[in-house]
This record gives C-alpha cells, structure tokens and sequence, in this order.
C-alpha cells in the first residue's frame, strides 16, 4: 500500500490528504503491473523448466503416439518388403524356370533416390523417422515396379505359350555329330592370353568343318546379316520375339536376308572362319533383354538331363577365336 502525503490547511487548521497528480497514479499502477507480469512470467519459466504442465504433458503423449505410429508405419514397410522378396524369388525360380526365360532385371531398380528428394524432410523434429521411412517406402515402390513388369511379362508368355514353344531358341545350331572337337568354348570370362586380365566370352563355339549347315533355333525374323572384319565376320541375328535373339558368327555363307521370316531348325547359313577367328567354328549366342545368357541353359531343352550333363563337361575354355 502506499505511504499518504498530508498537508497543513491554513484556513481550515486542519491536515489534509495530498493526491498525487494523476499521471503518476497511472504510472505507478502500470509498474505494479508490469512488476507483477514479470513476476509470474519468471515462476511460470521456473515451475515448467522442473515440472511438466498439462499442455507440456499433451505435448509429449501425442510425441509418443506419433513415433509409435511411425514404428508400426515402419513394420509393416518390413513385412511387405519381405513378402515382396518372396513373391520375386518365387518369380526367378519357380514362375519363369516354368516357361525357361530369365529373370527380369530393370537398371537401377536397387538405386535409392538422391538425397534432395527428402530435402523438405530435414531439420523437422521427427525428422530421423520420417527420412527412414521414405527411404523404405520409395525401395518398396521401385521392388512393386520391377515385379509388376516382371509379371507383365509372364503374362504375355502365358497367352502366347504356344509362339514361345517355337520361339525360345531350343536347339543345337548345327548337327552335333559333326562337330569337329570334342569340347564347346564355354560362355563366361576366360584369361586373356596377353592382357593377362579376364575379359567376357558371350556366346559358346562349336567347332565343326566349313560348310557344315547352321539351324536357326528357333521360329524368328531375320534383323541383321553383316560382316564385321575385326569381330565376328559374317554373321547372322534372329529376332525370336519375346525378348529373344540369337546370333550365328564367323560364318562361311549366309543363306538368309533381313527381314525373312525363318522357323526352327531351318537352314541359315554355314559354318567359317571369318573374323576374328584361328579355325572354322560357328560363335553362337543368346541374347535376353539386351544381354547375352548362357546358350547351354537352353540346350537343356532339347536334351534329357544325362545328356545335358554331358554338355556340361564338354565345356571348356577353346581357342577358336582370337581374343581382343
């Protein structure tokens, strides 16, 4: 309370309240106010830095609830990956082994996204959470893709079950009793003789005499009938459709021209020694998607398993070709 001022009246004799004039009233009751405003402010900073407050404990219970909804977000971000793994592996070895084709492969499928892609996802107070889940997320969208295309495609041999029979390419190019070496140049990397490095052998060499016939192995169009002096010299490629080619090289004549139509096992072409090469052989590869396989997987078609063994073992590194 504030301390009166009193004053001596003359006329009257007798002492009087003095009132202070009413700017400084004002004035003294807004520092009281101000005063006191700080005052709480100050216990109100001190009572919630020691102790939670309603709001505080709403806050950090709805914090809580949210990262748990993130983890159970991010399980089930697991569980469909993994159920996803199993339907892919069920696709590479057991849905397609059913129709002999590979495995579907799409560049850069497993490449996460760059970092600026979750730029806007940074320095947020859930921010380690969120940036892991979409990184799942985007891996399980692009996994979603590539089985999709995947299943697209098995879909497409489905319906075309038959053409696929007659185009798969099923056969031996040439008429393996003739075949002049006991052993076939395997598909692979092979130890370059000079560069003493590894380099890709992308088909298999089947030695045979000149002039011995070479069979398409499978019902296709014929796309290109080159002669390539450094590489393969003549040589033949078929497009079998579905995503098959194959190629016939080193060839002595070709008996075929672009765009004719062949099925299997007719006459194409006969075997040389043109190109690259140290004796008459027929380089015969196979050609998915853009990328040569393993021409034996498919000889196993044609073949009952003693025999495909057999083929096995006649694989071996040859010297048919000059390596480059």
């Amino acid at each position: 309370m504030a301390k009166k001022s009193y004053k001596f009246n003359p006329q009257t004799l007798t002492y009087e309240v003095v009132q202070p004039p009413v700017r400084l009233r004002v004035y003294r009751t807004l520092r009281k106010l101000f005063i006191g405003f700080m005052l709480a402010s100050v216990a109100t900073f001190i009572f919630s830095y020691f102790f939670y407050t309603p709001k505080m404990y709403a806050i950090n219970r709805d914090y809580s609830e949210l990262r748990l909804k993130y983890t159970i977000l991010q399980d089930k971000i697991n569980t469909s990956t993994s159920k996803l793994e199993d339907i892919r592996h069920r696709d590479t070895y057991v849905y397609r082994k059913l129709f002999g084709t590979d495995s579907m492969t799409i560049a850069g499928v497993y490449t996460p996204y760059p970092d600026q892609k979750y730029e806007s996802l940074k320095g947020d107070t859930y921010s380690s959470v969120l940036l892991r889940s979409w990184h799942n997320l985007d891996a399980l969208a692009r996994l979603i893709y590539l089985e999709s295309k995947s299943f697209d495609e098995l879909q497409d041999l489905a319906k075309n079950k038959e053409k696929m029979a007659f185009s798969i390419p099923a056969i031996w190019p040439l008429d393996r009793r003739l075949m002049n070496s006991p052993h076939i140049g395997r598909y692979g990397y092979r130890n370059h003789p000079i560069l003493g490095r590894y380099i890709i052998h992308t088909g298999v060499d089947l030695g045979a005499p000149r002039g011995t016939s070479v069979y398409a192995t499978g019902n296709g169009v014929v796309v290109e009938n080159s002669y390539n002096r450094g590489g393969y010299g003549n040589y033949i490629i078929v497009d079998h459709g579905l995503g098959y080619k194959t190629r016939y090289a080193h060839l002595n004549k070709s008996l075929v021209v672009v765009g004719q139509n062949v099925k299997r096992g007719e006459v194409i072409g006969e075997v040389g020694s043109t190109g690259r090469s140290t004796g008459p052989h027929l380089h015969y590869e196979v050609i998915l998607m853009g990328r040569t396989v393993d021409p034996v997987n498919y000889f196993r078609l044609d073949m009952d398993e003693a025999e495909f063994e057999q083929v096995i073992d006649m694989a071996k590194d040859t010297t048919f070709e000059e390596l480059d």
